[in-house]
């Protein structure tokens, strides 16, 4: 059932069109992704589920309530982790969760909260004095406060080393699995793999797919990456002729990649054979979001090898 429907949303800056023409709608209890370059339109539309921004034209509902004419009533079962974020250096993080359950007229326990969100040490700490990924779980808590049935997380885990981004993915599903429906915005392709039920990809202010992640890669043109190094130089002609070949590429040191398909990787080995090369370091993996992404949103054809031979 959904609890996010968005139909024609458009929405202008100076003119031109930044949101043009979105629609998709968010079933209750997933995690729905939303991802694009920078610019695509991402953080205007979720403003507008939010309730920060007019839409110029269409509709948004979050439970059925317009986040604008029913601003109230929205805030009480949306919580929203801005973008950018920050809060008063020297509020402690206690202060900071007190001060926003005060909001709310059913607030969630904090203690709990912070017990769940890894915080109850950090209680005492002042906001100046927290690390980024400190920062984000208290930024996690602030957004769920309000008990709410849905939360918007827009580039919630921009600027965090691997470690910490890794943790806060563990929390965000957490948050899904006790019934919270999850808007997320991100850029990090792994982190959509990972964490989204579906996802929607937004260009140049449109939604150019929405699917599942599996959905997309294997939309992708290229569903097989291999990449080797060659004993010996090949005929830069003979690889790209292979079948379902969308592009080969070689770095510095030789190394060879190219997208294709499981045709690709037979024709390849045969190719090999015939010509007496050994292939170094074979690896033969299935495309990635990454992969589908480039192809949403750039499109990207055979291409000939870097550096050809002379």
């Amino acid at each position: 059932m959904s609890i996010i429907e968005v139909k024609g949303l458009r929405r202008a800056y100076g003119g031109r069109p930044v949101v043009d023409g979105i629609s998709f709608t968010v079933d209750e209890g997933e995690i729905f992704g939303i991802l694009g370059p920078n610019g695509a339109g991402k953080t205007t539309t979720v403003e507008c589920v939010e309730g920060l921004r007019v839409p110029d034209a269409g509709t948004v509902r979050v439970a059925g309530l317009d986040p604008i004419a029913d601003h109230d009533r929205v805030t009480r079962l949306l919580g929203a982790q801005l973008q950018e974020s920050e809060l008063q250096p020297k509020l402690t993080v206690g202060e900071a969760l007190e001060l926003y359950s005060a909001f709310y007229q059913d607030p969630a326990d904090r203690g709990h909260l912070a017990d769940r969100l890894g915080l109850t040490d950090l209680l005492g700490r002042r906001f100046g004095k927290l690390s980024g990924g400190q920062k984000q779980r208290l930024f996690i808590a602030l957004a769920l406060i309000g008990n709410p049935r849905v939360v918007v997380l827009d580039e919630l885990t921009t600027g965090l080393d691997p470690r910490s981004r890794r943790d806060t993915w563990r929390l965000i599903e957490e948050v899904r699995d006790s019934g919270v429906t999850v808007l997320l915005v991100t850029h990090f392709m792994e982190e959509a793999q990972r964490l989204c039920d579906r996802v929607a990809v937004i260009d140049r202010g449109r939604i150019a797919a929405l699917d599942t992640p599996a959905g997309l890669i294997r939309g992708a043109s290229a569903a097989t990456v291999i990449s080797f190094t060659p004993s010996r130089p090949l005929d830069p002609a003979d690889l790209t002729a292979l079948p379902a070949v969308t592009s080969t590429s070689r770095d510095r040191d030789g190394r060879i990649t190219l997208h294709g398909a499981d045709d690709t990787v037979t024709a390849l080995l045969s190719l090999l054979a015939r010509h007496s090369v050994t292939a170094g370091r074979l690896r033969v993996v299935d495309a990635t979001l990454d992969d589908a992404f480039l192809d949403l949103t750039a499109g990207h054809g055979a291409t000939d090898l870097i550096d050809r031979e002379s």
